[in-house]
């Protein structure tokens, strides 16, 4: 693929802060026109390389451009062509949404009158007509979201980055939301999400590029990566939280797996390769045990199996235990 065809590329970057690589040889390569999921726990460097990406961190090395141009030594042209959506609303409480948007349009050094009609086209766009003279501070969470979405569209950038743009909304809120990205991305523009969110990745990205200590450690489409974990899955929930481990080590003998254990959910996972055999040997192994089952399920392999199989844990243990981003 050539360069005028990605909106976004990177190549070995690399922040540092004192002996803490925040990224350590990230590399990075998105189409024009497509979602690319940067899925990863907390510290992973999602945040720091969309800092770095939208000229708001500089790197220490490696070389990237967005749309075109290069994000150290060009980029005041990467700002004009750029909008970008933190973890935090940007919108003013106190304002109306058409008057924040208005606010803006004013900061872009839009006049007045092209402010105000940039303002109710935006408003229509992102479906908060309705709401677009009541106050910020009465919007839901998924309200504010797509207002903030609308005020980084002012200048219709050619490249939207999203930092965790749901944290925190319910999942009425989140498809809010992720409709509105869909609808973007209809329109041409090229969206780069970070996410804690599996779900998210699977429903927006047209690729994925997994982190894990600075640096992409899997990628492809959704599908992709999942075929590579291998077969389906079956989830055992036992009615004992004591019998894990023996079990665990009874199911990795019989499967030739290596289970995974959700001590918090009495679960394990193990993958299997003859769906229908595996079913009824799993029932007579934990059965031979005397262990007392609760729930048997049998799915096929999921995002959270990618990210287990290539950085061997689970996404939720890996969150809870990495804190937060170093200087994010």
């Amino acid at each position: 693929m050539t360069g005028s065809t990605l909106a976004v590329a990177a190549e070995g970057l690399r922040k540092r802060y004192g002996d803490k690589y925040a990224l350590d040889g990230f590399d990075l390569s998105v189409p024009q026109g497509t979602v690319c999921g940067l899925l990863g726990p907390n510290g992973a460097g999602k945040t720091t390389s969309v800092r770095i990406l939208a000229t708001l961190l500089k790197l220490d090395e490696g070389r990237a451009t967005v749309a075109g141009y290069d994000v150290v030594s060009q980029a005041a042209q990467v700002r004009h062509r750029i909008g970008l959506v933190g973890q935090n609303a940007a919108v003013d409480e106190v304002l109306s949404g058409y008057q924040n948007l208005v606010m803006f349009g004013r900061l872009y050094h839009l006049s007045t009158a092209a402010a105000k009609k940039r303002a109710v086209d935006l408003l229509d766009q992102f479906s908060l007509s309705e709401t677009g003279k009541k106050q910020v501070k009465a919007y839901s969470g998924g309200m504010r979201r797509r207002l903030d979405l609308a005020a980084s569209m002012i200048l219709a950038p050619a490249v939207l980055f999203l930092d965790e743009p749901t944290t925190g909304l319910d999942p009425r809120g989140r498809n809010e939301v992720w409709q509105a990205i869909r609808e973007l991305v209809d329109k041409g523009t090229t969206v780069l999400l970070t996410t804690q969110y599996l779900d998210e990745a699977d429903q927006l990205a047209n690729q994925i590029s997994v982190l894990a200590n600075g640096k992409v450690i899997a990628e492809g489409t959704p599908s992709e990566l999942k075929s590579q974990v291998g077969g389906d899955r079956i989830d055992v929930v036992l009615h004992n939280a004591g019998d894990l481990t023996i079990a665990g080590h009874a199911l990795a003998r019989f499967t030739g797996a290596e289970p995974h254990i959700d001590r918090d959910e009495r679960m394990i996972s193990v993958q299997v390769n003859n769906r229908t055999n595996a079913l009824a040997g799993i029932v007579r192994v934990l059965d031979e045990l005397g262990t007392a089952l609760d729930d048997l399920s049998l799915r096929r392999p999921t995002l959270d199996d990618v990210f287990l199989h290539v950085t061997g844990q689970a996404m939720q243990e890996k969150t809870s235990k990495d804190g937060q981003e170093v200087k994010s």
